[in-house]
Parts: C-alpha cells; structure tokens; sequence
C-alpha cells in the first residue's frame, strides 16, 4: 500500500499537476474502491491550502471530503459523519501538529518554490487517512459505539 500511494501520488502531482487535496480525495477513492465524480473533483481545485491562501491542508480537506462520501456509501447518518470529520481533524492536527497548510509545508512558502514540494507529506497525510479510515470502519462494522480517536493510527510511509 506505501508503494502504490507514493507511485500515484507521484503520477497525479508530475503527470497530471492537480493539488494536494484532489490527489487525497482521488487516493483514497481508489484505496477504498469508492467511484469519486468528475463534478466532485472539480470542486476541489482551490482546496490546496484554500487555493493558495495556506489556510486548511488540502491533505485534510480531501480527507475530510472523501470521508464523507464513503460513509454517506455506507448509510451512516449525518451526525455520525460530522463526528468523524472532527475525530479525524483531531487526529491530523495531534499526529502532524497542524491543519494549516502554512504550518505544515516544508520550508514554508517562497515564489522560487520547486513544484510539488509537499509530496513526501502527502504520501505520508494519505496513508495516515487511510489507517484512520480503515480503523473507523472497522468500528462502525462491528457496531462499536465511537468513543473518539481510534487508537491505532499510525503513519506507515
């Protein structure tokens, strides 16, 4: 699973140029065999950091999109969603110390940027939301009720 988030992470950042959140929510579409629509990747084309502004991680924006459509598939309501969303924010901002893309990116911003220069941090943002992802299905198959975090997140990559 690490090699193929690093494999197509790459391909959608050099082959393809789209943001960080887009390669998240198509990512974990992909992981997770969920369809994600044309009109649903479109609307996130300026939710890299709130198209540039650095506010929230297109990492975590995709994440939390993607959440939303595969436990809508999963027929969970829309307080259980909500509640997931914030756990998994939760989670992100204890595992990487931040939901800012201003934070989080290495070496901060500068107009002689390299292209992509986050791409070792989205590998690693992906594979922690699908371990978290993985972790909070697996709860709401076994009919666990949540009691917050799931405790085994880990990032693998």
């Amino acid at each position: 699973m690490n090699e193929y988030i690093k494999k197509r992470v790459h391909e959608l950042y050099w082959d393809e140029d789209i943001n960080c959140a887009r390669t998240t929510l198509l990512c974990l579409g992909e992981l997770f065999g969920t369809a994600i629509e044309p009109q649903t990747v479109r609307a996130a084309v300026g939710l890299h950091g709130a198209g540039g502004y650095r506010a929230q991680c297109g990492l975590v924006e995709g994440a939390l999109m993607f959440l939303g459509i595969y436990l809508y598939g999963m027929g969970r309501t829309e307080a259980e969603m909500v509640s997931a969303c914030y756990e998994f924010a939760s989670a992100f901002e204890g595992t990487f110390g931040s939901l800012r893309c201003f934070d989080l990116r290495p070496g901060g911003f500068s107009e002689s940027d390299p292209p992509h220069r986050c791409e070792n941090l989205t590998c690693r943002g992906i594979a922690f939301a699908y371990q978290y992802i993985l972790e909070l299905t697996s709860h709401f198959c076994a009919g666990k009720e949540r009691t917050g975090r799931p405790e085994t997140v880990k990032i693998i990559v």
